[in-house]
């Protein structure tokens, strides 16, 4: 074989000399023969990237959603981790535009005229950049493909499409009008007409780099992200120190680039053929030696699969004319074409595979770990948030079932002391109606002592008497009080102040602190006072006093004296009180009232009408006897005995003994009818005492039943809470679990197409 020097061609001119059609062979140095591009993989890695980020998108927004909803509660997110997942979200829509818009990027660098635009338009297989003999290209060209059907151009200073014909004017050196050297002019190119386009490669074509100083900002602004670098150059002429320099500066920018090395023009060695092996052993050991022992980016087989001889012009014109279908003019294909066809095509091959490798590793790599960094950040995020929500969801069920069990304990007790206080009340109860019902009884004893201290004016008048009784009234009713109180009221008090403090003593464990402390500054109360309402004045309203004088040893007193008030009538009054039974029920005869009051005058009267009327004759007898027995002197000095007594009594019936009979008669009276209420004001004396010890341990309990009200509150807030966190917790596990699959799904993608590719 001729041309085997490189190891690559023996394959393909085994192929060749099988084929006895010679458009059949240049169909097959077109590429048309290859397996299924290498460049595919770099768009199943730009898919696949692309979809494991729409997932860490959609997590980030769901994750920020989560803690957002749940930033209100500090214990279980904190504002940091919200703004944290925030700046994600926007980190991951970055990244999302970012490999949106990632493609393979290839750049074409060369010293002028030595057919950069030829090789490009040959691989596009159309003839679209500006191209011919001397400086063409003026300024950066960027060929990208596009969906629609319509080829356009882009410039620097505008988004406006533009007419894809005047690329010739505005980047040929040529032409009048003429850009910067470092202005770019991007060709959009339909993706149906160029199958390269369709893999997401973007080639740019670039003006001589002996041309310009500026290489260093050529660098900086086109080949800081390319994959890799195609140095062009001339086969007719060795490779250049301004080639190496450039290239050398590249190198320093970026660690080892991708760099492939055309001899272009490898059609002029047909007119040299005694030399062809020896120039061309030439350029392969000057082009290895640059890139393993200058460049030191490959090693010196793989420098050796990087170094290509091919004619660029001979492989636009087979391609152009076998896409229109049209014969190739007859001598614009040098002799041995085919090997050159199939040695574009190898560099083609290779080329697509270095790419592909190279930009699935330069482009989504960094992207690959900063998607784990971001997974991990969420994890991290949701770790913490699910530990303190289990951390809070424990804490409120410890919390719950110690208020549960307060609750529990609270109303069992409360229950327990309702019971004993109400017995101890009970028991209170009955003891303070004992002592009234004691101490009232003897102040009625004593009635007699209280009524002989009271010192006012007394007159017989009856208008005066009147308010004397009144006055009396108000002052017994006054001492029986006041008398009570000292006997028992100082006694009950101490009593129910002690039933207060045992009863707050008893309830205020029951109660919360703050409530404890209130309960025991208010309790117990200082100001109950036990009220004896006796009530005399209307007691004793039908009291009706007797002031008259009665001579003690008269006919009157005497015979009630010795036949009591009511027996003393009849025989002065000549007749009985007897009356038949009556036929039908009588009402009930009220109290016995005081026997109605006889006057002296009126029993002597009697006494003479009945001596007159029925026994006259039988007194003057009596008496006849008696004087005759006893004589006269006797009966004189009797009768005069007995009116000097008579005489001393009305003498001695003063205001004053008017008084005390008032008074004895007022004493016999009302101790009759303070008897009869003694039942009746013990028992409203204890009432008044069970009220209040009543009232005081109502308030007592009614703090018990708001603190009870609390607790259940308490209870369903905390039930609430636990099943809210519950929710967290079991969403913060599955978004935990997300972010974990997420770093699978990486590490996935890692292994297949990183890994692989190294």
């Amino acid at each position: 074989m001729l041309y085997n020097m490189s190891g690559r061609l023996d394959t393909a001119h085994r192929k060749m000399d099988t084929q006895s059609h010679g458009d059949a062979q240049r169909h097959l140095g077109n590429g048309h023969a290859s397996l299924a591009s290498p460049l595919k993989l770099f768009g199943q890695a730009k898919k696949r990237i692309n979809e494991i980020f729409q997932d860490i998108k959609a997590y980030s927004h769901e994750t920020e959603a989560f803690l957002t909803g749940i930033s209100a509660d500090a214990s279980v997110v904190t504002p940091e981790e919200v703004t944290q997942v925030k700046a994600v979200r926007d980190k991951v829509s970055g990244i999302g535009e970012v490999l949106a818009r990632d493609h393979m990027k290839v750049a074409f660098f060369g010293r002028t005229s030595n057919g950069k635009s030829t090789v490009i338009n040959a691989m596009l297989r159309n003839k679209i950049l500006p191209s011919g003999i001397g400086h063409t290209t003026n300024c950066f060209l960027q060929v990208e493909g596009t969906e629609g059907t319509e080829a356009y151009m882009l410039t620097d200073d505008s988004m406006e499409p533009k007419n894809v014909q005047s690329v010739r004017e505005l980047a040929s050196a040529l032409s009048s009008v003429k850009l910067s050297e470092d202005s770019l002019l991007r060709i959009v190119w339909p993706k149906e007409k160029c199958n390269l386009l369709k893999d997401d490669v973007v080639l740019v074509d670039s003006p001589g780099i002996d041309v310009s100083p500026n290489l260093d900002a050529w660098i900086d602004k086109f080949c800081l992200d390319a994959d890799v670098f195609v140095l062009v150059a001339n086969s007719e002429s060795t490779l250049m120190q301004t080639e190496k320099n450039f290239f050398l500066k590249v190198n320093d920018k970026l660690s080892k680039p991708n760099v492939f090395i055309l001899n272009n023009r490898w059609d002029a060695s047909v007119s040299e053929p005694e030399m062809m092996e020896e120039v061309k052993k030439q350029h392969l050991e000057r082009n290895v030696a640059f890139l393993v022992d200058e460049l030191k980016v490959v090693n010196r087989q793989e420098a050796e699969d990087r170094v290509f001889f091919v004619s660029a012009r001979e492989t636009l014109i087979s391609r152009t004319h076998q896409e229109t279908g049209t014969p190739t003019p007859t001598g614009s294909l040098q002799e041995g074409y085919q090997a050159r066809l199939f040695e574009f095509a190898d560099f083609e091959r290779k080329f697509e595979e270095c790419i592909s490798k190279s930009a699935v590793q330069t482009k989504f790599e960094q992207h690959t770990e900063r998607g784990k960094t971001i997974s991990s950040q969420l994890k991290a995020v949701m770790d913490a948030v699910y530990d303190r929500t289990i951390h809070c969801k424990d804490e409120r069920s410890t919390k719950k079932s110690e208020t549960s069990s307060r609750l529990d304990f609270v109303e069992s007790q409360l229950n327990l002391l309702i019971n004993e206080i109400k017995d101890k009340i009970r028991s209170m109860v009955e003891d303070v109606e004992n002592k009234v019902t004691r101490a009232l009884n003897e102040e009625i004893r004593r009635l007699f002592l209280l009524v002989d201290e009271f010192d006012r004016p007394f007159h017989p008048d009856s208008n005066l008497v009147a308010v004397y009784k009144k006055e009396l009234h108000v002052y017994v009713e006054e001492g029986l009080g006041r008398n009570l109180q000292a006997k028992c009221s100082e006694v009950v008090l101490r009593g129910m102040e002690s039933a207060e403090k045992e009863m707050t003593e008893r309830i205020t464990p029951l109660l919360p602190d703050d409530t404890r402390q209130q309960v025991l500054n208010c309790l117990p109360r200082r100001d109950f006072e036990i009220a004896y309402r006796l009530d005399c004045r209307n007691l004793c309203a039908d009291f009706r006093e007797d002031i008259e004088f009665r001579f003690s040893y008269g006919i009157t007193s005497l015979m009630r004296r010795f036949l009591g008030p009511r027996n003393a009538h009849t025989p002065l009054r000549g007749y009985t009180d007897y009356n038949p039974r009556p036929m039908t029920p009588q009402t009930p005869v009220r109290e016995a009232v005081p026997a109605p009051v006889v006057d002296e005058n009126e029993v002597m009267l009697t006494v003479l009408s009945t001596f007159s009327s029925r026994s006259t004759i039988g007194v003057i007898v009596v008496g006849g006897l008696v004087t005759k027995a006893v004589g006269v002197r006797i009966i004189a000095v009797v009768g005069a005995l007995y009116a000097s007594l008579y005489i001393y009594e009305r003498l001695a019936w003063t205001n004053k003994a008017r008084e005390r009979a008032f008074k004895r008669q007022y004493v016999d009276y009302a101790t009759r009818k303070l008897k009869l209420i003694v039942d009746l004001t013990s028992s409203n004396c204890s009432h008044q005492v069970q009220q209040e010890l009543s009232s005081t341990f109502a308030r007592l309990c009614q703090n018990v039943d708001s603190a009870k009200t609390d607790l259940e509150e308490e209870l369903k807030q905390l039930t609430k809470e636990t099943a809210k966190l519950d929710e967290v917790a079991s969403k913060a596990k599955l978004l935990r679990n997300k972010a974990g699959f997420l770093d699978m799904e990486l590490d996935s993608f890692v292994t297949q197409y990183l890994k692989h590719t190294t």
